[in-house]
């Protein structure tokens, strides 16, 4: 049976780098909530092989690829014999702070688990995540929003709705290189440092924030007038998504935001907004006749 899975992006409302292990792993504080501003993967499966087409985006090599390595992850550790023919339509830009690669591998890997009779279970699913990428448990996790510490395999399902205008820029950021310009004291452990159930936006200056935005505001002044932006318009917060170079700004309603983005476009013309909300729990794969 073929399916279809929806992977989404995601906005990072808090997001603090915690330490640096002596391995020089990063280990991270998050909360990351999924929105409807979706990649698509068709997956179709085979007696052997495993392939990989991208449509909507240069990604490099195949064998690179987060959803490659996913499936390829996948048949490796089950007793699953086939395999799979993938193909992703890309929407999410890549080196945006949107979670785009970590959505994709996350959303196979559920699609997978289901398409092969469920071999692992959804703890087991987070743990093989981990080893692809730190956002990658989250979105293994289908969850809609969670606090996420450690390598982000420590994952603690809350609940965060807002209405959110992203600020799609075209500044792409490495993510390996933001790490590398902060300064952060290298220890081998930490645990979360924020309540379980915190409501984002009961205490926006206290709890929405991102360790990346005084040094990427410094390097790229653009985006931090678009943040001054993006708050003039009346958001309740403004923040980077990840690394960069993707802003969001929360609002309270669908009408506010809509009337922001269009602001915002008006100043901004080679800015892409667009204007989404936080999901409740991610999208689970639907089967294709």
């Amino acid at each position: 049976m073929k399916m279809l899975i929806k992977a989404p992006a995601k906005i990072n409302s808090l997001l603090r780098v915690l330490i640096k292990e002596t391995s020089g792993y990063h280990q991270i504080e998050t909360v990351l909530s999924a929105v409807n501003f979706y990649d698509e993967i068709q997956l179709t499966p085979n007696d052997s092989k495993l392939s990989l087409e991208v449509y909507g985006a240069e990604l490099g090599p195949t064998e690179d690829n987060l959803v490659y390595k996913a499936a390829k992850m996948f048949f490796a550790r089950s007793d699953v014999d086939g395999g799979v023919d993938i193909k992703l339509s890309k929407r999410i830009p890549a080196k945006a702070g949107l979670g785009g690669g970590s959505s994709d591998a996350g959303a196979t890997m559920r699609a997978l688990n289901l398409m092969f009779g469920v071999p692992f279970s959804s703890k087991e699913l987070i743990e093989m995540a981990t080893q692809l990428g730190s956002d990658v448990p989250f979105f293994a996790s289908g969850l809609g929003t969670a606090l996420a510490w450690g390598r982000g395999e420590r994952l603690i399902p809350t609940k965060f709705q807002s209405h959110v205008v992203l600020a799609l820029t075209s500044i792409p950021i490495e993510t390996a290189k933001a790490y590398e310009a902060l300064r952060i004291p290298r220890k081998t452990n930490s645990g979360p440092t924020m309540p379980k159930n915190i409501n984002c936006l009961e205490k926006p200056n206290l709890w929405l924030s991102n360790h990346f935005e005084p040094e990427i505001f410094r390097q790229f002044p653009d985006l931090g007038q678009l943040h001054k932006a993006i708050l003039a318009t009346g958001a309740l917060a403004a923040r980077l998504s990840g690394s960069g170079g993707t802003l969001f700004g929360l609002f309270p309603n669908q009408t506010r935001a809509r009337r922001a983005c269009d602001d915002l476009a008006k100043s901004w013309p080679h800015v892409q907004f667009h204007v989404v909300k936080t999901l409740n729990n991610q999208p689970d794969p639907s089967v294709l006749v």
